[in-house]
């Protein structure tokens, strides 16, 4: 019996997928739990439709991202911070420095989570730190931390 899921399905696939299943699996399981509709014609029909749309939506999130990852590897921010003796700095330079920084300095919002300093900060001086702008883009800006 052939169905088209509506949900993730451990070890059968994922929402949209057109598979083959048994009958008493699709009929007794499948079917009443609203897991799966029938892949009839018209069913089949409207799910490449939403299989297309959602690939569309997709490209266009990754050139968003694109365009995004382009205007941050031009942009470098500035981080003053607190020295102690021997030049090494008060606690640390964290992704949530560079977030807050970015949103002051040029307006652009990113979640504290998706931006990592690549090396250990321990002074003054540049760093370089990744944003994560989509699961596949990423972006790299330089930060600089000075004496505040």
């Amino acid at each position: 019996m052939k169905v088209i899921l509506q949900q993730d399905i451990k070890k059968i696939g994922k929402k949209g997928d057109i598979v083959e299943v048994s009958e008493g699996y699709g009929r007794n399981f499948l079917l009443p739990k609203k897991y799966a509709i029938e892949a009839n014609a018209a069913n089949v029909n409207v799910a490449k439709a939403q299989a297309a749309s959602a690939a569309r939506k997709k490209q266009q999130a990754s050139d968003e991202a694109q365009l995004m990852a382009a205007q941050l590897a031009k942009i470098e921010v500035t981080i003053p911070v607190k020295i102690g003796d021997g030049g090494r700095l008060f606690g640390s330079v964290t992704g949530k420095d560079v977030a807050e920084v970015l949103k002051k300095a040029h307006q652009i919002d990113i979640d504290k989570r998706k931006i990592s300093i690549k090396n250990e900060v321990v002074g003054v001086g540049t760093y370089d730190a990744v944003i994560k702008v989509h699961p596949e883009i990423t972006s790299t800006i330089k930060v600089h931390v000075v004496a505040g």
